[in-house]
């Protein structure tokens, strides 16, 4: 099944949000099946790349300039080479949205529980929004 998932593009000027085309491998029938399926995606995707050394690290100023954007220049070294477990990535991702950290948008509706039915069809367009907490006194 394929789904349109809409990302916030980190650094950018231009087109923060940009739409990706996603293959999940299990048709989600609740919102707990869709987060099961995009963790266990980004798991595998996350398992499987490719760490690269390169003989001399370097920046370009180009480089340089986007990564002060968001706050952050780096050679973009992997230091830890550990793999996700797919089982407490799970757990984890549920429990955020139990707490309420993010939201989660199917075909421009939020879905606020996790075992309802989900209509989800091939092609859906779904957005996982982060909520950011402000930090500040109260008098």
């Amino acid at each position: 099944m394929k789904i349109v998932v809409t990302v916030k593009s980190v650094g950018k000027k231009k087109e923060y949000l940009t739409q990706k085309e996603w293959e999940l491998f299990d048709e989600p029938s609740t919102l707990r099946e869709l987060i099961t399926a995009v963790v266990k995606k980004n798991v595998q995707d996350f398992n499987n790349q490719e760490v690269e050394a390169p003989l001399m690290n370097y920046l370009t100023q180009s480089d340089i300039k986007e990564q002060g954007v968001t706050g952050k220049v780096s050679f973009g070294a992997h230091y830890n080479e550990n793999k996700a477990d797919v089982t407490e990535a799970i757990r984890v991702a549920l429990q955020a949205f139990a707490d309420g950290l993010y939201k989660v948008y199917v075909r421009e509706e939020e879905i606020e529980e996790l075992d309802i039915p989900l209509q989800c069809q091939d092609g859906d367009a779904v957005a996982f929004i982060k909520l950011t907490m402000l930090a500040g006194r109260m008098w």
